[in-house]
């Protein structure tokens, strides 16, 4: 068969199997969990596996809320990685352009993980089909990887062992804009550092107190201190996870803060957190306290792979660009109309484009010419595309402006319109997975560009071997 034709077949196979997966991207929206608690959401995905003749492993790395689930036999093994964890404070009820939480404090998917997830898995199971039908050797391989939002589950995974035998990997994430995703993403690594002093009488006896939340208060201090004196592109963020109490005429004997620490690479991460360290230290002596911290996740930087980029390119312009209908547009600017000028350009400038007056949704394609985007953030992705050649793409789900983390985003989380870019986007990951397979010629490329990309860089892996999976963090983002 010619590219053509293997591309209209596969879309074919997207197409029937469309209904079931939105039908899958609207139940995991309904009961929205958080890291490493995603049960429900797992169960429903490994259901839907075995519904579908995958052969389904559940538990694995170790991890109660990842899947497997894996069809065909022999050749060349594609993997598609799905997720499906949600945000917490993020309640909201869909298709409604105003704040309206359903449950208080409840939690949502502000990311579009919902989507994420269906799609990969729709993606595998048309390719699963298409291998039945054409009679090829190969096996596709559905990851759903719970713990994206801060857990680094696929971290955990690939230390695991369970990428060893991959041969490519592909990926998604919603977006305002459809196009191959630009292969830059921070290193990251999460600390929690926990201070304990000694409690007493703030009246009475304060001078018997050493208080660990001003020891915490301190090194948030010298933190903000140290930005000055540290690369421009680097970010570190904390939020308080533990005060001590709630009462201010206590001295706080104990208190915990987190520590989200980017860079480029992995190396410059360790570097920067060596200084957070020393900082740490430090206000620990200056208090009469002591401190101890706790690596909780990490994740690589992405490697790139322009073989599996520049065949995912040439999937989205086989397909051209998605398509909406004036209702799709009405809703998109509905929600439009509740952002600022402001958050609408950023979104433009992430996807490295000059901003459309009027567009609400995104019915172009960005082409991988584009200029690198403004703004990158982090992904366990990264640490994936260290162990086996990794493409990702971006599809449009949402209106261009929608802030990431939102209940703007999940208000369109059952959108019409983000079905659609779920099925748009199933279709590209399943084109590029048939040209893999089909094309030996590309799979050498790509492997051949891995090693020679992951030779050249240092061999920094983020989490720690003595570091488990923090499934104690179940729940908590």
């Amino acid at each position: 068969m010619t590219t053509m034709q293997n591309t209209d077949s596969i879309w074919r196979h997207v197409e029937a199997k469309r209904p079931r997966f939105s039908e899958l991207s609207d139940q995991v929206w309904g009961t929205p969990e958080l890291n490493y608690a995603e049960h429900r959401s797992a169960a429903a995905h490994a259901e839907a596996l075995r519904e579908e003749g995958f052969r389904v492993t559940q538990g694995i790395a170790g991890i109660p809320t990842a899947v497997m689930g894996e069809a065909g036999e022999d050749g060349p093994v594609i993997a598609i990685l799905g997720e499906y964890d949600a945000l917490p404070g993020l309640s909201q009820e869909a298709g409604v352009a105003e704040h309206r939480p359903i449950e208080a404090g409840g939690h949502g998917h502000g990311c579009g993980h919902n989507l994420l997830g269906a799609a990969s898995l729709l993606a595998a199971t048309a390719v699963k089909d298409w291998l039945a039908e054409q009679g090829i050797k190969g096996r596709v391989r559905y990851y759903g990887c719970p713990a994206e939002e801060g857990g680094s589950a696929k971290g955990f995974m690939v230390r695991d062992g369970v990428f060893d035998d991959v041969d490519i990997a592909i990926c998604w994430h919603p977006a305002a804009f459809s196009g191959v995703n630009k292969p830059r993403s921070l290193a990251c690594m999460e600390v929690d550092f926990s201070f304990t002093g000694r409690s007493s009488h703030a009246a009475a006896a304060p001078h018997l107190g050493r208080s660990a939340l001003d020891a915490v208060e301190l090194m948030n201090v010298g933190v903000n201190y140290m930005r000055e004196h540290m690369p421009s592109h680097a970010r570190i963020h904390y939020a308080l996870q533990d005060a001590g109490g709630i009462a201010p005429n206590v001295v706080q004997g104990k208190a915990r803060v987190r520590y989200l620490v980017r860079s480029l690479t992995m190396a410059e991460v360790l570097a920067l957190l060596e200084r957070v360290k020393k900082i740490a230290d430090g206000a620990a002596l200056m208090t009469e306290t002591s401190v101890v911290h706790r690596v909780l996740s990490a994740d690589a930087e992405l490697v790139a792979n322009p073989p599996l980029e520049q065949a995912m390119e040439e999937n989205f312009l086989r397909l051209g660009p998605p398509e909406f209908d004036e209702a799709d547009k009405e809703f998109a600017r509905q929600i439009q109309a509740t952002l600022t000028p402001d958050e609408i350009e950023a979104a433009y400038r992430r996807a490295g484009l000059d901003p459309v007056p009027g567009e609400v949704l995104a019915e172009r394609l960005v082409p991988l010419s584009a200029p690198e985007p403004a703004g990158i953030g982090s992904t366990d992705v990264g640490t994936v595309s260290w162990a086996v050649p990794t493409v990702q793409a971006r599809g449009v789900t949402y209106a261009i402006g929608t802030p990431g983390h939102s209940w703007q985003l999940v208000a369109q989380g059952k959108a019409p319109a983000a079905h659609k870019g779920l099925e748009h986007v199933a279709k590209v990951m399943a084109g590029t997975a048939v040209e893999v397979l089909t094309r030996p010629d590309l799979l050498a490329q790509a492997k051949a560009d891995h090693a020679a990309r992951t030779a050249a860089m240092p061999d920094v892996f983020p989490i720690p071997k003595d570091v488990p999976p923090p499934l104690d963090m179940a729940g908590h983002a």
